[in-house]
């Protein structure tokens, strides 16, 4: 078995902080990886509810120049 860089590393600190083997670290992470139960059910599928926010009262979509220049101010460009 060949072990990434980052995860031999992360090993040998657990290694040195509970003075274990590095056999005895890596079946305890194997283990604990392997116990992890699968999804039972289906996640719910996510989904946006669109609904329409309309325009303050006066304003228009008909010039959106006008309509950017009222909504942010005259500077905002």
């Amino acid at each position: 078995m060949t072990l990434d860089d980052d995860v031999h590393a992360k090993l040998q600190q657990h290694v040195r902080k509970r003075g274990k083997s590095f056999k005895d670290t890596v079946n305890h992470f194997l283990r604990l990886g392997l116990n992890v139960p699968a999804q039972s059910r289906p996640r719910k599928r996510f989904t946006v509810r669109a609904r329409p926010l309309g325009l303050p009262p006066g304003l228009s979509y008909d010039n959106v120049q006008e309509l950017l220049e009222r909504l942010e101010g005259p500077l905002e460009r």
